[in-house]
C-alpha cells in the first residue's frame, strides 16, 4: 500500500517520554487488533456491515455525549465517552485501511509530523512566550506548510460547514479576527449589535428577520469572543439550567395537585421566580462556606 502521508520530521528536539506511554501502546495494539477482528470475515455481523456513511451518527452522537460529560465534569463518563470515540476513529480507520486508502498508522505519522512542524517554539528554535504568539505561530506555520505544497486555501476554508451555527460563528469571527479584520474594542461591537437590533425591528418580511436576526445572532457571537467566552459553551449551559429549573417547576405543580395548563402565566412565573431564588440563596450559602 502506498504511504498516503510524509513521515514525521526527525531533525527536532527530543520529545520528552511519558511515564506510561509504553503500557499505552501495548493496550492501544490491542485495540487496533480487536478493531481488525470485528471487522474480519469470522468477525460481528453489524460492525462489518457498517459504512462510512453510517458510522457519522455514530461519531457526532459520542462526540455529543463527550461534551456533555466535560460540561458536568463527570469524571467516570468522561472515561466511558472518550474511549467511545476513540473506537470510532480506530473504526473509520479500519475501513479506510480495506479500502487501501491509508492506514491508523499513516494517520497517527501524519498528525506527530504536522504537530512538530506546527510547534517550532517547542521543538525548534522559534520563541512565543504567550498563548497569543503561540497560536500566531501556528498559523504561520500552517501557511507555510500549504505554500511549500502549492496549495491556497481561504482564511475560512478550514471552519467545518457541519458544525452547529454557533459554533462555525464563533470560528469564523476568531479566525478573521487574526488578521485584524475586528472591531477594536467590546463598546464597538455592541454598537453594532444596536444597529443590527434597529434593522431587526424595522424588518417587514419573516425572511428580511430572518436575516437580520442572523446578523444579531452573529454580532453577540464577537461580544463572547471578546470576553473570552465559547458562545456554544455558553448557551448549552443555558439550556441545562433551564431544564432543571423548569422540571423543578414541574415538581413543585405536581406537589400541589396541580397541572401545568391549571395555573396562568402569572402564577406560573411566580414559581419560576421562587426556584431562582432558592437556587440563588443555596449557591450563596455554598460561596459561604468555601
Amino acid at each position: 500500500m502506498a504511504r498516503a502521508f510524509p513521515p514525521p520530521v526527525t531533525k527536532v528536539k527530543k520529545l520528552k517520554k511519558n511515564p506510561h506511554s509504553r503500557a499505552i501502546g501495548l493496550q492501544f495494539e490491542k485495540l487496533v487488533d480487536l478493531m481488525y477482528t470485528l471487522r474480519s470475515e469470522n468477525g460481528c455481523p453489524w460492525d462489518r456491515a457498517q459504512s462510512l456513511k453510517d458510522l457519522r451518527q455514530y461519531l457526532l452522537e459520542e462526540t455529543y455525549e463527550l461534551l456533555q460529560a466535560l460540561d458536568e465534569e463527570n469524571v467516570m463518563d468522561m472515561k466511558e465517552e472518550m474511549g467511545d470515540l476513540l473506537f470510532q476513529i480506530v473504526f473509520l480507520c479500519q475501513m479506510m485501511q480495506e479500502r487501501r486508502a491509508f492506514t491508523l498508522l499513516d494517520v497517527m505519522e501524519h498528525l506527530v509530523h504536522k504537530m512538530i512542524a506546527r510547534h517550532p517554539h517547542v521543538f525548534a528554535d522559534a520563541k512565543a512566550k504567550t498563548p497569543e504568539r503561540a497560536l500566531a505561530s501556528w498559523e504561520s506555520m500552517k501557511q507555510k506548510q500549504l505554500s511549500e505544497q502549492g496549495r491556497r486555501r481561504s482564511l475560512l476554508q478550514g471552519v467545518p460547514l457541519h458544525l452547529p451555527a454557533l459554533l462555525q460563528a464563533n470560528l469564523i469571527s476568531s479566525k478573521v479576527a487574526r488578521v485584524g479584520f475586528d472591531w477594536k474594542t467590546e463598546k464597538d461591537v455592541w454598537k453594532k449589535f444596536d444597529e443590527e437590533a434597529g434593522e431587526f425591528r424595522r424588518a417587514g418580511s419573516r425572511k428580511e428577520k430572518q436575516e437580520e436576526l442572523g446578523d444579531l445572532l452573529f454580532t453577540l457571537t464577537n461580544v463572547a469572543r471578546k470576553n473570552k467566552i465559547n458562545p456554544e459553551d455558553a448557551l448549552r449551559e443555558a439550556n441545562a439550567k433551564f431544564r432543571k429549573r423548569f422540571a423543578l417547576l414541574e415538581l413543585e405543580v405536581e406537589r400541589a395537585g396541580k397541572t401545568l395548563a391549571d395555573l396562568s402565566l402569572l402564577e406560573l412565573d411566580a414559581i419560576w421566580t421562587k426556584i431562582k431564588k432558592r437556587r440563588f440563596n443555596i449557591k450563596n450559602k455554598i460561596s459561604k462556606i468555601k
